[in-house]
């Protein structure tokens, strides 16, 4: 399943990419996540619960936040087991600056579901990854906003 989008938020590249390193942060803005143990630098073993319309399910395992040699860049990699089934996926995030205070987020990855999650059809996935990537985003915000003061 393709997965692709982009969100304007009032912060530099910099910025996100430092609240994007921080453990508390990560767990804060991931929509579902419920427990969160860092394994190493930027890498996690999680906890989540994800409730979005049929997708109601506990999974765990583990993401990471991978910074890139090009600039602004980081790719999340999300790997989830549960009773739905699994979810394996590979974001890639581009930061573009388009003021001093102003970014935005473009982000293209690809998510293999298996189990019940795959036999839900790509529109109602694509629907909940939608809410997903919105929430992370808003949440992001926040923090943000809330660091900023």
């Amino acid at each position: 399943m393709k997965i692709d989008g982009n969100y304007t938020l009032e912060t530099t590249p910099e910025d996100f990419l430092k609240l994007i390193q921080d453990p508390e942060t990560v767990k804060k803005v991931t929509p579902g996540i419920k427990e969160l143990e860092e394994t190493g630098p930027n890498r996690y073993n999680i906890v989540s619960e994800v409730r979005v319309g049929p997708v109601n399910g506990k999974f765990k395992g583990t993401l990471s936040v991978n910074l890139k040699e090009e600039e602004n860049t980081c790719m999340l990699e999300v790997d989830q087991k549960g009773d739905m089934g699994n979810v394996v996926a590979e974001i890639d995030m581009k930061l573009l600056a388009i003021s001093e205070k102003e970014i935005i987020a473009k982000y293209k990855g690809e998510a293999k579901v298996s189990g019940k999650l795959a036999s839900m059809g790509q529109r109602i996935m694509s629907g909940v990854v939608s809410t997903l990537s919105k929430r992370f985003f808003k949440d992001m915000e926040k923090e943000l906003k809330a660091k900023q003061q």
